[in-house]
């Protein structure tokens, strides 16, 4: 029986995956099963450190990166335990209208990508680095306009790049893991300057945060987290920076 997505349809999800602990429906459990299988866990692929200069801009206390990856749930979570992430906020990318509505994007049809926008202290790490947290732990490059069970192009695989030295150097570094054959599958991760941000709602931010009980973030987001701490503890920490700037 194929069981649809459960980031589809996102006030159903909340309403099962917070009753985990209390209830669990036959249909549920089988859910559950399925969607805690290993092949469901993000499975990290370590790689090198930075393969670009780590440098940042001269005075610039803060820099942003905005990466797309999938849901923008597991993605934000990941960077929100990452040290020298100041900010990390769920939101849309790469397409028209502006300020569109999850329900918008949520149709494949206006060519966003759920998002995150990442603001960092380029004294603490550099968007090298970032980088390769993003390829190795936040979501798998090689998955074409889907991610784990979510398919369409606004699960797509992108960087905006802020900057015309980001963008070289995200080009860069997909170019030598290529070369390097780090992956078994060519890296599918588009690369172009960044327009527009534009945050998500308001119970999309912090999601993986509030609720660490939901089948789908138990299943996809929280291993992601623990390969960020097995495989970089160094650039780690434990209390997640919240979009609110409060921690967690």
């Amino acid at each position: 029986m194929q069981i649809q997505s459960p980031h589809v349809h996102h006030h159903a999800l909340r309403a099962a995956s917070t009753a985990l602990g209390l209830f669990l429906t036959v249909l549920g459990i089988a859910v559950f099963f399925r969607l805690a299988s290993p092949a469901a866990g993000e499975l990290a692929r370590p790689i090198d450190p930075p393969l670009v200069a780590e440098q940042s801009s001269p005075g610039s206390k803060t820099e942003r990166a905005v990466f797309a990856g999938g849901c923008f749930w597991g993605v934000q979570a990941v960077f929100q335990h990452t040290l020298g992430v100041t900010s990390a906020v769920s939101g849309y990318a790469g397409g028209t209208p502006a300020s569109p509505s999850y329900e918008q994007v949520s149709s494949g049809r206006t060519g966003h990508a759920e998002s995150v926008e990442i603001t960092f202290d380029p004294k603490q790490i550099s968007f090298g680095r970032l980088l390769q947290i993003y390829f190795s732990v936040a979501h798998d490059p090689t998955q074409l306009d889907r991610q784990d069970p979510d398919e369409g192009t606004q699960y797509r695989s992108e960087i905006f790049a802020a900057s015309d030295a980001q963008q070289r150097d995200a080009e860069a570094t997909i170019a030598e893991l290529d070369k390097a054959h780090v992956f078994p599958r060519h890296i599918v991760t588009k690369v172009e300057r960044l327009k527009a941000f534009y945050p998500a709602e308001p119970y999309h931010q912090d999601y993986a945060t509030l609720h660490p009980d939901s089948l789908y973030i138990a299943a996809y987001d929280l291993p992601k987290i623990a390969n960020l701490k097995k495989h970089y503890p160094e650039f780690y920490r434990e209390q997640a920076v919240l979009a609110g700037g409060n921690h967690q």
